[in-house]
């Protein structure tokens, strides 16, 4: 691959240009999982000339029939076809993957992308469970391969612009950052048929064996088997954020409390508090609440920063600072350029620069693993009723 012409191309921005990149120059990119989210964030990664997407691996025949003809639109020929990843993986044209699978897969999809040499952009959270998160933080130590989790606040311009606000000093000192994110997605019923062929045993892989059930297919982030539920889903990423704004690493112990389940079927509750706190000194409060009134989507989430001096409010597309004595009125108050939408555009453009130098990205495993834990000990938390401590010399979850 010719470095100079790779570095033009990955480096292009927003302004791209129209011709395509030569083979020679080319990111070949595999997917796998080609639901709703993965087939959005592969065509995020086709903006850029430099990028072929030449294959897509699904155990659902819809989806990949759906993928597959997605990605052909956008040129650069047919990608083949895999219904097992590890085939995918053993393709020695494939140079990186995306990863959009259900969360039980995220932590050996990764490993075995690891041990194919295949840089890998996987979505959120991480994994799903602490042990898994340190197998996967001990593995990217001994890797080159660049790892990028779709933690995209890493990558938003209004993120980092409140990370400076903070790490300046005009908040004052931050004791406590309130959080909160509200939707509703009591309705809709259940799922009881799919729209084609399914790999169910694929599908669990290193999940518990089920019989067959289009709703845990369907809605899987709702079932312990396989997600951690709302508070893990949204939780990561407003937990990585608030690391993120507060400088801050691993918590020290986490608390939770919930509702009960509401949705049919389901075992993951839509109503949690989580509460985590931090050698920093501060505690971090995030309230989901997934039975509430539906918002627009750019005032559905929120992160207030309590400072001595003054509070700094977050959320997907504005940042408002209101100093102490004069709350009514911010001294600062911004929106993003590009909105929250073009954050991923943001990470993903982050991923390709980095697999061109080799740097680290924004988001590494272990960042990721920081947040995917508090939403881990959180649903911990809710199962044995008590507050728990993080052991991060021993690499463990205690009591």
């Amino acid at each position: 691959m010719n470095p100079n012409r790779r570095t033009f191309l990955l480096g292009a921005g927003s302004a791209m240009v129209a011709h395509a990149a030569s083979p020679a120059d080319q990111v070949v990119l595999g997917v796998i999982g080609s639901g709703s989210r993965g087939t959005f964030v592969m065509t995020v990664f086709q903006k850029d000339p430099a990028v072929r997407v030449g294959a897509i691996c699904d155990v659902y025949e819809p989806n990949l029939e759906q993928a597959l003809s997605t990605a052909s639109k956008t040129g650069g020929g047919q990608p083949k076809a895999y219904r097992n990843y590890k085939e995918l993986l053993a393709d020695p044209d494939v140079h990186a993957v995306l990863i959009a699978t259900p969360e039980h897969w995220h932590a050996q999809m990764v490993l075995d992308a690891l041990a194919a040499g295949k840089d890998i952009y996987v979505e959120k959270p991480l994994c799903h469970s602490p042990e898994e998160g340190v197998k996967l933080v001990a593995a990217e130590k001994k890797t080159r391969c660049v790892v990028q989790v779709g933690m995209q606040r890493r990558s938003y311009d209004l993120y980092r612009q409140g990370r400076d606000v903070v790490a300046a000093g005009k908040l004052g000192t931050v004791r406590m950052v309130r959080s909160w994110w509200l939707n509703n997605y009591l309705g809709g019923g259940t799922a009881s048929k799919l729209d084609g062929p399914l790999d169910w045993e694929q599908w669990q892989g290193p999940a518990p064996r089920r019989p067959f059930d289009a709703n845990r297919f369907r809605q899987w982030r709702l079932y312990s088997d396989y997600g951690g539920g709302i508070v893990a889903d949204q939780g990561a990423h407003v937990f990585d954020g608030i690391h993120m704004l507060m400088g801050a690493g691993y918590p020290v112990a986490v608390n939770a409390s919930a509702g009960k389940p509401h949705k049919p079927g389901v075992d993951q509750p839509e109503s949690v508090v989580a509460i985590a706190e931090y050698a920093e000194d501060f505690i971090g409060v995030f309230s989901v609440n997934y039975a509430a009134m539906q918002y627009k989507s750019r005032n559905d989430q929120l992160n207030q920063l309590d400072g001595g001096l003054a509070r700094m409010d977050i959320g997907r597309e504005e940042l408002k600072v209101f100093p102490k004595g004069a709350e009514d009125e911010p001294s600062l108050a911004t929106k993003s350029e590009r909105g929250f939408g073009y954050a991923t555009d943001l990470h993903v453009r982050n991923f390709l620069e980095c697999v061109r130098t080799r740097q680290e990205p924004a988001a590494p495993m272990r960042i990721a693993f920081e947040a995917a834990l508090v939403v881990q000990m959180a649903n911990m938390s809710l199962r044995q009723g008590r507050r728990l401590r993080w052991n991060a010399a021993a690499g463990r979850v205690e009591s």
